[in-house]
């Protein structure tokens, strides 16, 4: 079967998972883990990234993120690509340090973010790292101490996520901690890891009728996690974008029309903007020039090389 589309646009939210190749682990020490950090530190300011919640694991890692100027492939290409290649070279390897891509689960926020955000940072204590949320409270390694003011993590978005428990920091800061307590006891919850399809339903008028008779969220897509309503929103704007990057091509639009465009915007040559460096400007302008070339034109490659300058 063919892998589906990735679903991305500016200010959708993510979960994303990243597993190592049959199961084996990413993260050996904590200079690895470390290095994992200090990469996401780097990239998410720089892509207008917002990430709310975090935990890594031996063999897998979890990020909810919230996506801004660069398009989520860019990210996550810049982000585990960097990883692999001092992984490998650090601890004398060779091959993929990833199991197939990572997963992307596009995420309603008004129903899923306070589950999602405890459920992450929860992972630590189901996998039996932790024994105890008292352990999980000042551990360094998932986002849970930086919402509790235990590790400092300015490229957390904390102040976002407090504002769900409280109006205060210290009182938020008290709610959130007893709601994660309280779901300390949960196991696993499939329920919010993303749909498959749901063939069995009869189709989408079925979908929608049984989601408005009170039975809750309808799973729909594996690729999202949210309500009939939600999900045939997010799939109808990725529609609308494949559709537009059609209707660009046939007008003749191509890579150097974008180049020249971001160049007037940003005040600078177009050789400027795909000339190597790494000044702010020139990252400012790649930025925009990568996003607009993945979301408007349908075409990541010139992105990945350009941000590998």
């Amino acid at each position: 079967m063919p892998r589906l589309a990735r679903l991305d646009a500016p200010g959708v939210l993510h979960h994303i998972m990243i597993r190592g190749i049959e199961r084996r682990n990413i993260f050996k020490d904590d200079t690895d883990r470390e290095d994992f950090l200090a990469r996401l530190a780097r990239l998410l300011p720089e892509t207008q990234t917002a990430c709310y919640a975090w935990a890594l694991l031996p063999n897998h890692a979890h990020l909810l993120l919230r996506t801004g100027a660069a398009p989520l492939p860019s990210l996550m290409r810049r982000l585990l690509t960097g990883y692999a290649v001092r992984f490998n070279r650090r601890h004398k390897r060779h091959g993929l340090l990833f199991q197939n891509r990572y997963k992307s689960v596009v995420c309603q926020e008004d129903l899923y973010f306070t589950e999602l955000v405890r459920y992450l940072h929860l992972n630590p204590l189901r996998a039996g790292i932790l024994a105890s949320v008292t352990e999980l409270n000042r551990y360094p390694y998932c986002g849970h101490s930086a919402l509790l003011g235990k590790t400092k993590r300015p490229w957390q978005a904390t102040e976002y996520v407090l504002t769900y428990f409280g109006q205060t920091v210290a009182r938020a800061r008290e709610a959130y901690g007893a709601y994660v307590e309280a779901g300390s006891r949960q196991g696993r919850r499939g329920d919010l890891m993303g749909g498959g399809l749901i063939r069995s339903l009869g189709g989408w008028a079925e979908v929608r009728d049984r989601g408005g008779k009170g039975q809750g969220p309808i799973k729909s897509d594996e690729r999202i996690l949210g309500e009939s309503d939600f999900v045939e929103a997010i799939l109808a704007q990725a529609n609308e974008r494949y559709t537009r990057q059609y209707a660009l091509k046939r007008q003749g639009i191509g890579f150097e029309h974008l180049v020249e465009r971001v160049a007037e915007i940003c005040h600078m040559d177009p050789r400027e903007v795909v000339a190597e460096g790494r000044q702010r400007r020139k990252v400012t302008a790649r930025s925009l020039l990568c996003f607009w070339a993945v979301r408007e034109l349908g075409l990541p490659q010139y992105a990945r090389k350009l941000m590998s300058r």
